[in-house]
């Protein structure tokens, strides 16, 4: 059995409510190592990954698990250790993650597209003993990067590399080959087993802590709910480091089921479209971004897209009118997902009518979800009317990882987080969300803190004063505008702010994509700079634009 020791700076659920959810059923005792093992006995042969040419069984799955947990226990990996996993949707992805789940070893989801900026804030914040990422990717030099960093980072002691490994690197094929070993004692089921990313509404990391109980917990009720069986076939298009992609129902859900999953580079078209044809997928999970950009490609007239049956759509809201498009053109069951890493997932149901799966953002998994809408006055929001929405239940965080300051202003104290989201209910029990209290800008279903844009455009020696707000879209939903007062006698163009931010290390999703100069900004009635008055502007500008 494995100690008692807990990991410092979890806040873990309490002793009632782990109980309950047990008593319940919604947790089990397994670790996700152990559900790989029985995987693996129950699916054996049947192909559980395909990347490129590359087929994975269930067995070799498990098999290359057990290989790199004892490499990575043999090179110094311990438990709750943390590791940042910067891998973009590859076989070597999923096999790590299992490998450091066998272990009790912690993963940190980052995205491929983090750079310098991102990546040694997570390596600092957390204190990370290792990190993970492919020599390069998408002509971006990863090896290069974690070579300057690395020296500001003195917790980290391991870098692992996927590909031609530089110098001092450790390279994962080596891993992947080394003899099978006996393991470390591992990690209990009501341990922390991984760290999913959080959108926040500050440029400071945060980390959300998954137990293999709650994140087993949304997995299984997420595929329960998305139809996945054995003869499903699931294409993982969004980085699978997301929440999305990876267990709500994601690559997890799928392979809980014994299905196939398919791991897509990217989710273009030319990427996208022959892989359903040539793997006769049947469901996916995409942005509202990714679905627009295949209805408006000419490349499905060359494929053969007749085996996709279900498409989930979430990261932000979905169109009414795309939601119609997609089962009019695609001939699809649109299935909308509404979600935070933090933990809450709702989800319409297959056999919603179209109404409410075109029109609402879905209701919660599980029965244990508690939710509440709450209105400015601090109380329940009268039915059909917008408020707050927030929530505590078996798969639902109860605080950020080393963050208590944090914690205070976004959890309430009998343990309910505030998502800072404004929905609406509907008679029906579904939501429809509305908009959002805090800070973010929502590009593609990628959560973009203004206030971070804004600390890095305040470096360039033209900006004395700006000011990220968004501005919308009809593909990525929301884009990045850029309000900025220059400095006396300086000017500034968008390609200049642009390339400022490349040099601080961002990411480049992340970059401003239009421009306002302007020589004040609009306050509220307390002297705070007025956003609302900022969004109406650019969204006046792009509308006078589109009617010329």
């Amino acid at each position: 059995m494995a100690t008692d020791e807990a990991l410092e700076g979890y806040v873990p659920f309490p002793p009632e409510f782990a109980e309950r959810y047990r008593r319940l059923g919604y947790w089990e005792p397994k670790t996700f190592g152990e559900r790989l093992d029985d995987w693996a006995a129950r699916f054996g042969e049947r192909t559980a990954i395909v990347a490129g040419e590359e087929r994975v069984s269930y067995h070799e799955l498990s098999r290359r698990a057990d290989r790199l947990a004892g490499a990575l226990a043999a090179l110094g990996v311990r438990r709750r250790d943390r590791v940042l996993l910067q891998l973009p949707n590859t076989v070597e992805f999923v096999c790590l993650s299992f490998a450091l789940f066998r272990i009790g070893a912690l993963p940190i989801m980052a995205l491929p597209a983090h750079r310098e900026a991102e990546i040694l804030r997570l390596l600092q914040f957390s204190e990370a003993a290792a990190y993970c990422a492919p020599a390069s990717w998408r002509g971006f030099d990863y090896g290069a990067m974690i070579r300057s960093i690395a020296p500001k980072a003195p917790a980290l002691k391991h870098v692992v590399i996927a590909g031609a490994a530089p110098a001092g690197t450790v390279p994962l094929d080596e891993l992947l080959r080394a003899r099978e070993a006996a393991l470390p004692e591992g990690p209990e089921p009501s341990d922390v087993a991984l760290f999913m990313l959080s959108g926040g509404t500050t440029g400071l990391p945060k980390l959300v802590p998954h137990t293999h109980e709650d994140y087993a917990c949304v997995m299984n009720l997420a595929a329960g709910h998305s139809g996945l069986a054995e003869d499903s076939v699931f294409l993982a298009v969004l980085p699978i480091s997301h929440n999305f992609s990876f267990g709500t129902p994601g690559v997890l859900g799928a392979l809980s089921r014994g299905a196939k999953v398919v791991l897509a580079p990217t989710p273009s078209p030319e990427s996208a479209f022959p892989l359903i044809e040539r793997e006769r997928v049947t469901i996916t999970s995409c942005t509202p971004a990714v679905a627009i950009q295949w209805l408006d490609s000419p490349l499905r007239e060359r494929h053969d897209l007749s085996s996709l049956r279900v498409m989930q759509v979430g990261g932000s809201r979905l169109p009414a009118e795309v939601a119609k498009r997609i089962k009019l053109e695609l001939g699809v069951t649109v299935q909308q997902v509404y979600g935070m890493a933090e933990g809450l997932n709702n989800i319409t149901r297959l056999d919603d009518p179209e109404e409410v799966r075109f029109n609402t953002q879905g209701r919660p998994l599980c029965p244990a979800d508690e939710v509440l809408v709450v209105g400015w006055d601090g109380k329940p929001a009268p039915p059909g009317e917008p408020g707050e929405l927030v929530t505590r239940g078996p798969y639902t965080i109860r605080g950020y990882y080393r963050a208590p300051e944090q914690n205070a202003q976004a959890f309430t104290p009998d343990g309910f987080y505030r998502t800072g989201d404004v929905v609406r209910m509907t008679p029906s029990g579904n939501f429809c969300v509305e908009g959002r209290i805090k800070d973010l800008i929502n590009r593609g279903g990628e959560k973009i803190s203004a206030e971070e844009i804004e600390s890095y455009m305040l470096g360039h020696p033209a900006v004395q004063n700006a000011v990220a707000v968004a501005m919308p879209c009809r593909v990525m939903g929301e884009r990045v505008c850029a309000y900025v007062i220059p400095r006396p006698g300086a000017s500034l163009t968008l390609e200049e702010l642009r390339e400022h931010l490349e040099r601080a290390g961002i990411a480049s999703f992340k970059f401003p994509e239009r421009l306002e100069l302007v020589e004040s900004f609009p306050l509220t009635s307390v002297g705070k700079v007025s956003k609302k008055a900022l969004r109406e502007d650019v969204a006046a500008k792009l509308d006078a634009a589109k009617a010329a």
